[in-house]
């Protein structure tokens, strides 16, 4: 299977249209925070014949292709196993002390998704996997087999926005002392089965969707890993240095807005007659709310459809 054939970058040409000031100069270097299969990458080493390229994932399989997609790119870029939180340790650990553009196009990449066996999909039967670097960590089948309704509950209703959170931990919970709960499809029909017809004809989308975001992203924990990341990758911005993040959720959109908002905002008491230099905000947004993908490349590439897309650029240096 070619690269592109199930990878279709999402808003890449807007991506490279806000890091492009940020990179212009000799010597930039851009970090992709989540480098997937590298379409945004390619496209960035592409258009900036300068720039020096930094791609993070905490996917093996995902870092190979990448690497095979980026090689004739040659020394020009510096592939890095990590999960997005240690942004900075791979900035300096590749022998830089700031990245000049970011980009984070956070949640389940197209390799995960298309990969049967990696658990991810409630549409295809799989080994419940979920974890999206396979060295490490907790899948999510131990999580089905462990975690009492409680926690299975709060999880479901906090990752998921799920209402049914109460009956679907039930149900697993009973169906798990008959047997082990090992494959997609086995808590897709138990999903199923607990959900009540009227609800079924009601909802637009899959009874099983939002139980497998929250188990993915509590098998990943993305949303503590994002809360981490961001102050990070916002500290190693110079002055001019820009970020772009895409979000695929309400709860990674929300955690965005929050501490882009937190850096934008002056922090001189209220009141004053003249802001002190020092209060000034650090950041500016450069997007007014969360951009969307148009309509037309909601038709082309169906995964662009809940993409929310904010970004910033550094005003004034650090204290």
């Amino acid at each position: 299977m070619a690269h592109d054939d199930i990878h279709t970058p999402v808003l890449l040409d807007r991506c490279v249209e806000l890091l492009a000031p940020a990179l212009q100069r000799d010597g930039a270097v851009v970090v992709d925070a989540t480098l997937g299969m590298g379409g945004h990458s390619e496209a960035l080493l592409e258009r900036f014949p300068a720039v020096h390229l930094i791609g993070l994932d905490r996917d093996t399989d995902a870092l190979r292709i990448a690497g095979e997609r980026l090689a004739r790119f040659g020394d020009r870029i510096t592939l890095v196993h990590t999960v997005y939180d240690g942004i900075a340790d791979a900035v300096r650990g590749a022998g830089f002390s700031h990245a000049d553009g970011i980009l984070f196009d956070l949640g389940v990449s197209s390799l995960q998704l298309d990969e049967a066996d990696r658990g991810f999909a409630y549409s295809k039967d799989a080994p419940l996997d979920m974890r999206m670097d396979q060295t490490a960590g907790t899948t999510a089948a131990d999580i089905v087999a462990t975690y009492g309704e409680g926690d299975l509950r709060r999880i479901f209703e906090r990752y998921g926005d799920e209402k049914l959170a109460g009956r679907y931990a039930r149900a697993i919970i009973a169906a798990r002392q008959e047997a082990p709960i090992e494959r997609s499809a086995h808590l897709v029909d138990i999903l199923i089965a607990a959900t009540p017809m009227a609800v079924q004809r009601e909802r637009s989308g899959h009874p099983a969707k939002r139980v497998f975001q929250a188990l993915r992203i509590e098998v990943n924990g993305e949303l503590a890993v994002l809360e981490r990341a961001l102050p990070a990758a916002l500290g190693i911005l110079p002055l001019s240095g820009r970020i772009v993040v895409m979000s695929y959720q309400s709860l990674e959109d929300r955690l965005v807005k929050r501490v882009f908002a937190e850096s934008t905002r002056s922090t001189a008491p209220a009141g004053l007659p003249i802001e002190p230099p020092e209060h000034a905000p650090r950041f500016r947004l450069l997007t007014k709310g969360a951009e969307l993908a148009s309509d037309e490349e909601k038709i082309r590439n169906p995964r662009a459809t809940p993409v929310r897309l904010r970004a910033a650029e550094r005003v004034r240096e650090a204290s």
